[in-house]
């Protein structure tokens, strides 16, 4: 992996190659090293180990993925803002089977860092809301629930948001109706 500056660096140096055949002639030479200095402004965007951690977990490989998150060593150096966002993001996915406290560290901050795609921030939301009604934050939980599903434009996450909203009534029912049964006892 190469620190984002480095990526810039390379980038500059192509392109001034690039310049350099122009001037000499070799045109078709010039357009290539131009099309391969693009490789590296997207890989400053797009951060290549990151996106090999998301194919590993679109595959449900969680350790492979975890090895190629664990490559990156200090996040906010060698990241752009929203790329440490997304490694927040990836953490927080893998860790949210095991350890709830830390996930909601991973969820917020990836939030607070931003996440380009709106689906991603409304299954960072989603997962958030899960993990506020797991805590006893019903009110929290329904917030961010709300936003996850204003967030959610393209209705992927409607069924995962409708099975939520079961359980949290679920949740609140035998408490609701023992509370109308005592009540009229009374």
């Amino acid at each position: 992996m190469y620190n984002k500056n480095i990526k810039l660096v390379i980038t500059a140096l192509i392109i001034g190659y690039a310049i350099y055949l122009f001037t000499e002639g070799y045109i078709g030479n010039g357009i290539m090293l131009i099309l391969l200095s693009l490789i590296f402004v997207f890989l400053y965007f797009k951060n290549e180990i990151i996106l090999l951690a998301f194919l590993r977990l679109r595959k449900q490989d969680f350790e492979g993925a975890k090895k190629w998150l664990d490559k990156i060593k200090k996040p906010s150096s060698a990241l752009v803002k929203k790329q440490e966002g997304y490694y927040n993001y990836l953490n927080g996915i893998m860790v949210s089977q095991s350890n709830m406290n830390e996930a909601e560290k991973y969820f917020k901050k990836a939030i607070s860092l931003g996440l380009s795609m709106d689906h991603d921030l409304a299954m960072a939301k989603l997962n958030l809301a899960g993990i506020a009604f797991s805590k006893k934050r019903p009110q929290e939980a329904k917030l961010l629930m709300s936003e996850a599903q204003k967030l959610d434009k393209r209705n992927m996450l409607t069924d995962q948001i409708k099975m939520m909203k079961q359980q949290m009534k679920k949740a609140q029912m035998p408490n609701q109706h023992f509370g109308g049964r005592q009540g009229r006892r009374r």
